[in-house]
Protein backbone atom coordinates (compact mmCIF):
# COMPACT_ATOMS: atom_id res chain seq x y z
CA UNK A 1 0.00 0.00 0.00
CA UNK A 2 1.11 3.86 -0.68
CA UNK A 3 3.17 5.13 2.18
CA UNK A 4 0.80 8.18 1.62
CA UNK A 5 -2.16 5.80 3.46
CA UNK A 6 -0.17 5.19 6.26
CA UNK A 7 -1.89 8.11 8.27
CA UNK A 8 -3.85 8.67 12.21
CA UNK A 9 -7.37 8.60 11.87
CA UNK A 10 -9.15 11.94 11.05
CA UNK A 11 -10.35 11.93 14.70
CA UNK A 12 -7.19 12.00 16.55
CA UNK A 13 -6.02 15.59 17.72
CA UNK A 14 -9.10 17.42 16.39
CA UNK A 15 -9.90 18.11 20.29
CA UNK A 16 -6.64 18.23 20.80
CA UNK A 17 -3.90 21.90 20.21
CA UNK A 18 -5.07 22.25 16.91
CA UNK A 19 -8.48 24.16 16.29
CA UNK A 20 -10.70 25.98 13.65
CA UNK A 21 -8.20 26.79 10.62
CA UNK A 22 -5.30 25.25 11.71
CA UNK A 23 -7.00 21.74 12.50
CA UNK A 24 -8.77 22.66 8.80
CA UNK A 25 -5.85 23.22 6.89
CA UNK A 26 -4.36 19.99 8.27
CA UNK A 27 -6.81 17.82 7.49
CA UNK A 28 -7.16 19.39 3.93
CA UNK A 29 -3.57 18.95 3.39
CA UNK A 30 -3.73 15.70 4.91
CA UNK A 31 -6.32 14.20 2.47
CA UNK A 32 -4.79 16.06 -0.58
CA UNK A 33 -1.62 13.94 -0.20
CA UNK A 34 -4.17 10.67 -0.03
CA UNK A 35 -6.10 11.79 -2.94
CA UNK A 36 -2.71 11.70 -5.14
CA UNK A 37 -3.19 7.74 -4.84
CA UNK A 38 -6.85 7.17 -4.60
CA UNK A 39 -9.32 5.42 -6.53
CA UNK A 40 -11.64 8.13 -5.34
CA UNK A 41 -12.26 11.52 -3.25
CA UNK A 42 -15.17 12.81 -1.79
CA UNK A 43 -15.77 16.35 -1.71
CA UNK A 44 -17.26 17.73 1.37
CA UNK A 45 -17.44 21.36 3.37
CA UNK A 46 -15.87 20.72 6.24
CA UNK A 47 -14.26 18.51 8.98
CA UNK A 48 -17.52 17.56 10.66
CA UNK A 49 -18.46 16.07 7.58
CA UNK A 50 -15.45 13.80 6.61
CA UNK A 51 -15.77 12.64 10.51
CA UNK A 52 -19.39 11.74 9.87
CA UNK A 53 -18.90 9.98 6.90
CA UNK A 54 -15.48 8.12 8.09
CA UNK A 55 -17.57 6.74 11.07
CA UNK A 56 -20.27 6.02 8.87
CA UNK A 57 -17.73 4.03 7.14
CA UNK A 58 -16.14 1.78 9.81
CA UNK A 59 -19.82 1.36 11.56
CA UNK A 60 -20.65 -0.07 8.28
CA UNK A 61 -17.52 -2.08 8.34
CA UNK A 62 -15.67 -0.63 5.66
CA UNK A 63 -12.10 0.20 5.36
CA UNK A 64 -11.30 3.23 3.39
CA UNK A 65 -7.61 3.54 3.53
CA UNK A 66 -7.49 -0.07 1.90
CA UNK A 67 -10.30 0.72 -0.54
CA UNK A 68 -8.08 4.05 -1.09
CA UNK A 69 -11.13 6.12 -0.79
CA UNK A 70 -10.39 9.68 0.42
CA UNK A 71 -12.76 11.88 2.03
CA UNK A 72 -11.63 15.71 1.19
CA UNK A 73 -12.38 18.65 3.75
CA UNK A 74 -12.58 21.67 1.40
CA UNK A 75 -13.06 24.54 3.58
CA UNK A 76 -16.42 25.44 2.33
CA UNK A 77 -18.61 24.98 -0.57
CA UNK A 78 -17.68 28.41 -2.39
CA UNK A 79 -13.78 26.08 -3.27
CA UNK A 80 -15.55 23.30 -4.73
CA UNK A 81 -14.71 24.06 -8.66
CA UNK A 82 -10.99 24.44 -7.47
CA UNK A 83 -11.00 21.00 -5.93
CA UNK A 84 -12.68 19.70 -8.46
CA UNK A 85 -10.37 21.00 -11.31
CA UNK A 86 -7.58 20.05 -9.28
CA UNK A 87 -8.59 16.52 -8.67
CA UNK A 88 -10.07 16.37 -12.25
CA UNK A 89 -10.29 16.43 -14.96
CA UNK A 90 -12.80 13.97 -15.72
CA UNK A 91 -11.80 10.88 -17.36
CA UNK A 92 -8.32 11.14 -14.86
CA UNK A 93 -9.13 8.22 -12.92
CA UNK A 94 -9.87 9.06 -9.75
CA UNK A 95 -14.12 8.86 -9.25
CA UNK A 96 -15.41 12.20 -7.41
CA UNK A 97 -18.25 12.07 -5.20
CA UNK A 98 -19.38 15.05 -2.88
CA UNK A 99 -21.69 16.18 -0.11
CA UNK A 100 -22.78 19.50 0.49
CA UNK A 101 -25.92 21.39 2.59
CA UNK A 102 -29.02 21.95 1.29
CA UNK A 103 -27.87 26.51 1.11
CA UNK A 104 -24.58 25.34 -0.96
CA UNK A 105 -26.88 23.20 -3.55
CA UNK A 106 -26.51 25.72 -6.28
CA UNK A 107 -22.58 26.49 -5.70
CA UNK A 108 -21.52 23.02 -5.91
CA UNK A 109 -23.94 22.26 -9.11
CA UNK A 110 -22.45 25.71 -11.27
CA UNK A 111 -18.89 23.94 -9.93
CA UNK A 112 -19.46 21.02 -11.12
CA UNK A 113 -20.85 22.07 -14.48
CA UNK A 114 -17.86 24.71 -14.99
CA UNK A 115 -15.41 21.98 -13.85
CA UNK A 116 -16.86 19.71 -16.64
CA UNK A 117 -18.39 16.93 -14.41
CA UNK A 118 -21.54 17.47 -15.88
CA UNK A 119 -24.41 19.57 -15.93
CA UNK A 120 -26.73 18.81 -13.18
CA UNK A 121 -30.12 20.51 -13.20
CA UNK A 122 -31.63 18.75 -10.59
CA UNK A 123 -30.82 17.45 -6.63
CA UNK A 124 -31.25 13.75 -8.38
CA UNK A 125 -29.06 14.37 -11.86
CA UNK A 126 -26.32 15.73 -8.87
CA UNK A 127 -26.86 12.24 -6.98
CA UNK A 128 -26.08 10.70 -10.09
CA UNK A 129 -22.86 12.11 -10.71
CA UNK A 130 -22.61 11.29 -6.95
CA UNK A 131 -23.19 14.29 -5.17
CA UNK A 132 -25.37 14.29 -2.48
CA UNK A 133 -27.33 17.43 -0.60
CA UNK A 134 -27.99 17.39 3.19
CA UNK A 135 -31.20 18.80 4.50
CA UNK A 136 -30.74 21.63 5.81
CA UNK A 137 -27.10 20.72 6.94
CA UNK A 138 -25.39 17.51 8.45
CA UNK A 139 -25.94 19.25 11.61
CA UNK A 140 -29.69 18.93 11.01
CA UNK A 141 -29.92 15.71 9.59
CA UNK A 142 -28.36 13.99 12.27
CA UNK A 143 -30.58 15.72 15.32
CA UNK A 144 -33.44 14.72 13.11
CA UNK A 145 -32.31 10.74 12.59
CA UNK A 146 -31.29 10.36 16.49
CA UNK A 147 -33.89 12.67 17.83
CA UNK A 148 -34.35 15.91 20.32
CA UNK A 149 -34.62 13.22 23.20
CA UNK A 150 -31.87 10.91 22.20
CA UNK A 151 -29.57 13.99 21.16
CA UNK A 152 -29.87 15.23 25.33
CA UNK A 153 -29.24 11.76 26.29
CA UNK A 154 -26.07 11.63 24.70
CA UNK A 155 -25.24 15.26 26.19
CA UNK A 156 -26.00 13.41 29.65
CA UNK A 157 -23.67 11.20 28.65
CA UNK A 158 -20.96 13.08 27.60
CA UNK A 159 -21.71 15.74 30.19
CA UNK A 160 -22.66 18.37 28.38
CA UNK A 161 -26.23 18.23 29.49
CA UNK A 162 -25.77 20.75 32.45
CA UNK A 163 -24.17 23.52 29.98
CA UNK A 164 -26.84 23.00 27.55
CA UNK A 165 -29.72 23.51 29.67
CA UNK A 166 -27.67 27.04 30.40
CA UNK A 167 -28.00 27.93 26.94
CA UNK A 168 -31.36 26.97 26.82
CA UNK A 169 -32.09 29.73 29.64
CA UNK A 170 -30.42 32.55 27.17
CA UNK A 171 -32.95 34.72 26.73
CA UNK A 172 -32.31 34.50 22.89
CA UNK A 173 -33.40 30.82 23.25
CA UNK A 174 -35.67 30.66 25.62
CA UNK A 175 -38.61 28.90 24.78
CA UNK A 176 -36.89 28.20 21.12
CA UNK A 177 -38.15 24.96 19.06
CA UNK A 178 -35.81 22.11 20.70
CA UNK A 179 -34.59 20.74 17.47
CA UNK A 180 -33.23 24.16 16.92
CA UNK A 181 -31.43 25.18 20.13
CA UNK A 182 -29.47 21.26 19.88
CA UNK A 183 -28.62 22.81 16.74
CA UNK A 184 -27.53 26.11 17.68
CA UNK A 185 -25.48 24.34 20.63
CA UNK A 186 -23.84 21.98 18.83
CA UNK A 187 -22.25 24.78 16.36
CA UNK A 188 -21.38 27.35 19.01
CA UNK A 189 -18.41 25.46 19.50
CA UNK A 190 -15.98 24.08 16.64
CA UNK A 191 -14.65 21.27 18.73
CA UNK A 192 -18.23 20.50 20.27
CA UNK A 193 -19.11 19.97 16.43
CA UNK A 194 -16.71 17.94 15.73
CA UNK A 195 -17.01 15.34 18.67
CA UNK A 196 -20.51 14.97 18.20
CA UNK A 197 -20.18 14.38 14.38
CA UNK A 198 -18.67 10.91 15.51
CA UNK A 199 -20.91 10.29 18.05
CA UNK A 200 -24.24 11.22 16.71
CA UNK A 201 -23.26 8.74 13.60
CA UNK A 202 -23.25 6.46 15.63
CA UNK A 203 -26.30 6.61 17.76
CA UNK A 204 -28.02 7.17 14.08
CA UNK A 205 -26.35 3.74 13.51
CA UNK A 206 -27.62 2.51 16.16
CA UNK A 207 -31.31 3.25 15.64
CA UNK A 208 -30.75 2.15 12.10
CA UNK A 209 -31.86 5.57 10.88
CA UNK A 210 -28.97 6.78 9.38
CA UNK A 211 -29.45 10.15 7.30
CA UNK A 212 -30.30 9.37 3.70
CA UNK A 213 -27.52 11.76 2.09
CA UNK A 214 -24.75 9.97 4.07
CA UNK A 215 -25.24 6.51 3.20
CA UNK A 216 -26.29 6.85 -0.20
CA UNK A 217 -23.08 8.71 -1.00
CA UNK A 218 -20.89 6.08 0.81
CA UNK A 219 -22.92 3.32 -0.94
CA UNK A 220 -21.85 5.32 -4.12
CA UNK A 221 -17.99 4.71 -3.90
Amino acid sequence: MDVTWRSEPTGIGLDGPLGGNAASMQATAGALARAESALAAVLVEGISDQIALETLATCRGRDLAAERIVIVPIGGAHAIGRFLTRLGPPGSGLRLAGLCDLREEEIFRRGLTEAGVGTPGTRAEMAQLGFQVCVDDLEDELIRAVGSEAVEALFDAQGDLRQFHGFQSQPAWRGRDPDAQLWRFLRSSSRRNLRYARLLVEAAVARDTVPRPLDALLASV
